[in-house]
């Protein structure tokens, strides 16, 4: 088997040389000869989709797209991989990094983001989310400034649509409507 992650990441030159192991089970290293496999491989490429793949390498592969868990699906993996997590915690976590995954990102938080923001978290002894602390800590699961940006107005306006149907006074806490 043979596992060769964030394909789209490679260069040209490298995907030419995955062709030919792809297609003859060999691989012609110039320093050592021509590599027979013994067996043919079982590849598995991953993708992000940073750049399109060839033609030729999609042609010779079997498409699987694997989309992100439902909440249900991705509270459970935070249960079972962050331990020592709080119910409410891992709940507000997940919860926020879905509502952010529907904005207009230029890469929208992992599952694996997910869990580094749960643990980092739990290690500050956070036990619920409030507006203020989601802010300072969004560049956990946030690469690019401008997608923080984006998702602090998206949480922004979402606190004070929250208050609103809560008919709260302004005074009332960020940590009652968060989540």
């Amino acid at each position: 088997m043979l596992l060769i992650d964030e394909i789209d990441k490679s260069d040209t030159e490298f995907e030419a040389f995955l062709l030919e192991v792809l297609s003859d089970f060999q691989v012609s290293v110039p320093e050592l000869g021509t590599i027979k496999a013994r067996h043919v491989p079982l590849v598995v490429l991953t993708s992000n989709n940073a750049r399109e793949m060839s033609d030729a390498l999609k042609r010779r592969c079997l498409h699987l797209f694997i989309d992100f868990p439902d909440r249900a699906q991705e509270l459970e993996i935070v249960r079972l991989k962050v331990p020592g997590v709080s119910e409410r915690l891992a709940a507000d976590v997940v919860s926020v990094v879905h509502r952010i995954r529907k904005l207009d990102l230029k890469k929208a938080p992992s599952i694996s983001e997910t869990l580094d923001w749960a643990r980092a978290l739990t290690l500050l002894n956070v036990k619920t989310l409030d507006e203020q602390l989601v802010s300072e800590t969004l560049s956990t699961i946030l690469k690019y400034e401008g997608d923080i940006r984006k998702a602090q107005q998206e949480l922004k306006e979402y606190v004070e649509l929250q208050r609103a149907k809560l008919k709260a006074p302004r005074a009332q806490s960020d940590k009652d409507v968060l989540h």
